[in-house]
């Protein structure tokens, strides 16, 4: 049976973090790095930006996923993203990796990094250097210091984003937890923004890494906020085998749980990143039923929650089903207009505003309060077939703007 606990990147045994304030951009007062460290050597995977321009990070971490697939360390800040910074930029990734791995007793490639913030500026190593010695002997076992990590890596995010599940594996119990961070620029194609993964659950390397971008198709591939694909997309997850179940393979019965447990941590992050778009004021959930295959699905509800027209008549609680239906149309997916029915609903209720791809006999009165709740969800079926996908994403408005007319300010 699964179980939420209050808890993040802490909450699976043998892991520790800290999150503080650096100093990395001046005048700022907000904790700026982060660090996870597992007691033990975990086995990692990882899913990255398809962007071509990748930000010096990516580069790294790819690596060592790829190369190595163990890793005992994170080290992330926010306020420089550290891409389009050449081969300084790389260089001083490996340096990151080789101060912390020096403190930590460990080697310099079993130290992922991360970056998020303004692109195309360089670090000052100094100030990084001191962040990772002051991170060092902070890190502890405990949700607090797991709340301050994900505190540390928010650009532009009006919360924090973590999560923690227990479920129980082989007669033993197995924590998944994680922490994440997104608000702009959000339209993966890889993975996520900046997710971090950590579980005491013993599994082989590469059938974690099948799982990972398995499960990141229906989870972050399936958010967008403003269509821009970062070049720091990454999700990475450390199971370091501590709690002591058998190691599990493609042939393990209790598999299909442990797969439940992180489908559940990835997609209740990647919701939380959706609904906190920036400037957004509710989530807005798309799903697709009756498609003639699930690609379809993903095409058709991905169009609509991506649509800037639909996204700003969510913002203006205004009914503009023809907006609906036009993204729908430009989705590349195949159906018959005149088959399609849309419903909207939240918590004020739920109506029928298509039906056989014409407009229904509805209350604009009623639709303007349904879609003040939040969520607000668009259920589309094209009666093609029986497949379905679901697509998360939120409102376009005024502050959307504001805050990116001014972001490096």
């Amino acid at each position: 049976m699964m179980k939420v606990i209050l808890s993040g990147v802490t909450a699976a045994k043998g892991f520790r973090a800290a999150g503080l304030r650096a100093g990395i951009k001046a005048g700022k007062t907000n904790k700026d790095m982060a660090m996870i460290y597992s007691e033990a050597p975990a086995v990692c995977a990882g899913t990255f930006t398809r962007n071509i321009v990748k930000a010096a990070p990516v580069l790294w971490d790819k690596k060592v996923v790829e190369e190595e697939g163990r890793a005992q360390a994170v080290v992330i800040n926010s306020g420089i993203a550290n891409a389009c910074t050449g081969k300084e930029g790389y260089e001083n990734c490996a340096k990151e990796a080789e101060k912390a791995a020096a403190l930590l007793g460990i080697g310099k490639r079993e130290v992922l990094v991360g970056s998020t913030g303004v692109i195309g500026k360089q670090f000052d190593m100094d100030v990084i250097g001191k962040g990772i010695e002051m991170l060092v002997p902070a890190i502890k076992a405990e949700a607090q210091s797991a709340s301050d990590a994900a505190e540390a890596i928010l650009t532009t995010d009006t919360h924090k984003k973590e999560i923690a599940v227990q479920c129980e594996i082989g007669g033993q119990t197995v924590v998944v937890g994680g922490m994440a961070k997104g608000s702009g620029m959000i339209h993966p194609n890889m993975g996520t923004m900046l997710a971090f993964i950590t579980s005491d659950a013993a599994i082989e390397q590469p059938l974690l890494q099948n799982i990972l971008r398995e499960e990141v198709e229906d989870t972050f591939n399936m958010i967008s906020v403003d269509g821009d694909t970062s070049t720091n997309d990454t999700c990475l997850v450390l199971c370091n085998g501590m709690a002591g179940n058998e190691i599990l393979t493609s042939e393990s019965k209790d598999l299909s749980i442990f797969r439940e447990a992180l489908h559940t941590v990835l997609e209740y992050l990647a919701k939380q990143i959706a609904g906190d778009g920036e400037g957004c004021t509710r989530l807005f959930e798309v799903t697709c039923h009756g498609a003639a295959t699930k690609e379809e699905a993903k095409k058709i509800s991905k169009a609509v929650v991506c649509s800037s027209l639909t996204k700003a008549a969510v913002f203006g609680k205004d009914a503009n089903w023809g907006r609906i239906l036009c993204a729908m149309g430009y989705s590349g997916a195949s159906f018959d207009p005149e088959s399609v029915d849309i419903v909207l609903e939240s918590e004020e209720g739920s109506l029928v505003i298509v039906k056989d791809g014409i407009a229904a006999d509805y209350s604009e009165e009623t639709a303007t309060k349904i879609l003040s709740g939040n969520p607000v969800k668009a259920i589309l079926d094209v009666h093609n077939g029986k497949e379905e996908a679901t697509a998360w994403g939120c409102d376009l408005t005024y502050e959307y703007v504001k805050i990116n007319a001014d972001y490096r300010s």
